[in-house]
């Protein structure tokens, strides 16, 4: 089981939306954490985001050099950092 999902709202064929609600629905999913990192700005995304219980919601930066920082980050807070508890 991953230990962290990473999500964009824009998928090409599913809507990351719907993926976070079937992942938050399962009871053997539900427990690891979900980063959606996306380009949307929409404070509709951002609020049905939280209403489905995303963990954390972050812009993706413009440039790919921030991007590979950013990600780093997430790695470094949600792998290396926060205790999570282990998925059956």
């Amino acid at each position: 089981m991953p230990k962290l999902v990473m999500l964009d709202l824009r998928l090409p064929r599913l809507d990351g939306h719907e993926v976070l609600r079937e992942i938050k629905r399962s009871k053997s999913l539900r427990i690891i954490p979900v980063v959606i990192l996306t380009t949307s700005t929409s404070d509709s995304d951002l609020k049905k985001a939280y209403s489905n219980n995303v963990n954390s919601y972050l812009i993706k930066p413009l440039s790919f050099d921030d991007l590979k920082k950013t990600v780093e980050e997430i790695k470094r807070y949600w792998l290396d950092r926060i205790p999570v508890p282990q998925a059956r």
